[in-house]
């Protein structure tokens, strides 16, 4: 265990100070589904007033426009919200990507919409874990480093974007952009209850297959029609059958159909895939171009692929280990177990690490029951993650980490 030092003791107790939990509260009060654009625009309004307490420039980035399918397979753009950006120092010799997602999973006419206290200390809430608890989080270490001299040192950028839960379509753009030439990144989806950061992620592409056959009268001529349901179907089973140990496959949608007597001419097969390495993900490109035109010659179909592999597959590589290891070390010096895990779940710190940075993604708070009513945010985690949060920008501030390098060569007490 290593002594903290004066200065460290002092940033700690500016991160204990900050008013999270009022701020959670606030925040979790607003419905900001992804596809709930006012209450998005409100959220990234609340948002920018928050955060422009930090030094430097404070921006509404319009989003990246966005194709989807629809279920009649007309190809359409999709609104989406802006994001928020925060550029601060970008001249500093040291610079880091700090991101959040202003977005939940519960869209405007959901059902749960409310706060309660299911027993002190566990709120129950819309987001307030995942993650409106870790964008305070965030706060609250960035305005303990700024009261120290650190700020000769280091800069950041931060993203906080309005899609994360759909995929960050309309934000992964800016992602790449600001990505570019930082040390590293903390991205703040909430930690597991127990603090168990999320370690090595699969990748996930989302696809929407458009199959196009040929309709007829399903008594008087069916042989005549080309049925695009049954390709459709056919498909989904090949695709599901060819998944394997690299990656997996979820048919999860098929849109199409029509009256019992009508061979259907039209259906939308949606799949996701998870591959866990960039070779599965070559694979996967593979097992759906092969088995398209499979499909295609054997029902006598046309078929159109939309979509694509938005997370790529983040690896637990040595620059990932060392930036794992300095928060790990910061954790014990705040009496803090930390561990990790790997797991099939995916977040911008899949793309943030694509572009060749370095990203523990679950900086967050510690909560559970995330994407469903049962949300709940542990407060006393808190204070405890801001202060993991400022003592690692801190050190990392200090020379404590360099991605060319273990974590030892560049600490300094």
């Amino acid at each position: 265990m290593t002594l903290l030092t004066p200065a460290e003791l002092r940033i700690l107790d500016h991160a204990a100070a900050a008013p999270m939990l009022a701020q959670v509260q606030d925040w979790a009060a607003v419905n900001s589904g992804s596809r709930n654009l006012d209450g998005l625009a409100r959220m990234a309004a609340m948002l920018a007033a928050d955060f422009a307490r930090l030094p430097g420039t404070v921006r509404l980035v319009e989003p990246t426009p966005v194709e989807n399918v629809a279920p009649d397979g007309r190809v359409e753009t999709i609104p989406h919200g802006r994001h928020l950006h925060v550029a601060v120092r970008a001249d500093a010799p040291i610079r880091l990507l700090l991101t959040g997602h202003m977005d939940t999973v519960f869209p405007v006419d959901h059902a749960f919409q409310q706060q309660r206290w299911l027993e002190p200390g566990i709120l129950n809430g819309p987001g307030v874990a995942d993650m409106k608890g870790g964008i305070a989080v965030m706060l609250a270490a960035l305005m303990a480093i700024e009261t120290s001299d650190a700020v000769s040192r280091l800069g950041y950028d931060i993203v906080i974007n309005s899609d994360e839960e759909v995929g960050s379509p309309s934000s992964a753009a800016l992602l790449r952009e600001v990505a570019r030439g930082k040390v590293a990144a903390l991205t703040y989806e909430p930690a597991l209850p127990d603090g168990t950061l999320a370690g090595a992620r699969a990748g996930s592409g989302n696809f929407s297959i458009i199959v196009t056959g040929r309709s007829a009268h399903a008594g008087r001529n069916p042989d005549e029609g080309r049925n695009a349901l049954l390709a459709a179907a056919d498909l989904a089973l090949r695709l599901k059958a060819g998944s394997g140990a690299g990656f997996s496959c979820n048919p999860a949608k098929i849109d199409g159909g029509g009256p019992n007597n009508v061979v259907p001419d039209h259906a939308v097969l949606r799949v996701n895939f998870r591959p866990r390495t960039p070779e599965d993900e070559i694979a996967a490109r593979t097992l759906i171009e092969t088995m398209m035109t499979a499909i295609a010659h054997e029902h006598d179909v046309s078929l159109h692929l939309h979509g694509g592999f938005g997370r790529p597959p983040k690896p637990m590589d040595g620059k990932a280990e060392r930036l794992f290891g300095l928060v790990r070390q910061c954790g014990a010096d705040l009496g803090l177990a930390i561990g990790w895990r790997d797991t099939g779940g995916v977040c911008d710190g899949n793309n943030i690490a694509a572009c060749g940075v370095p990203v523990v993604d679950t900086m967050g708070v510690r909560g559970g029951s995330i994407h469903s009513e049962a949300e709940y945010l542990l407060t006393d985690s808190l204070i405890e993650r801001a202060q993991l949060s400022a003592l690692t920008l801190w050190r990392i501030a200090q020379g404590g980490f360099q991605p060319g390098q273990d974590m030892k060569e560049g600490m300094t007490a």
